[in-house]
């Protein structure tokens, strides 16, 4: 089993910016490919980024150019940093876990989670 908990969450201004970690215990996730989710109120969790173990990632529309996701295997964690935060940026952060190396862009693929983070921008 895989245990992830987000941190580095918080309040922070439009143009801001906050680093995200996720911290994984139980085995390693060296090999597994990991991603950041998030949920704005009333609204479906969506995705956000995802990296491979060997470091290939893939982001939204939405965040390219402003976030970034990387993970650091000797530490068990990944971590997304977030420039240019916007109001619409507000929402619960949650990091996943693949069992297995490729990256995705679909929730349901995803078999660990974190509870989430909050992370709010305001205008």
């Amino acid at each position: 089993q895989v245990q992830l908990v987000e941190s580095g969450g918080g309040l922070v201004q439009a143009g801001g910016s906050l680093r995200l970690s996720c911290a994984a215990s139980g085995r390693t996730v060296s090999t597994n490919a990991m991603g950041w989710f998030r949920q704005a109120p009333g609204k479906e969790r969506e995705f956000v980024a995802a990296i491979s173990w060997s470091g290939r990632s893939d982001s939204a529309d939405s965040v390219k150019g402003r976030f970034t996701i990387s993970r650091d295997n000797a530490k068990n964690t990944a971590y997304l940093q977030m420039n240019s935060l916007k109001p619409e940026d507000t929402a619960v952060y949650f990091c996943a876990a693949r069992a297995t190396s490729m990256i995705s862009t679909t929730e349901r693929t995803y078999n660990y989670w974190g509870r989430g983070t909050q992370v709010t921008v305001s205008s």
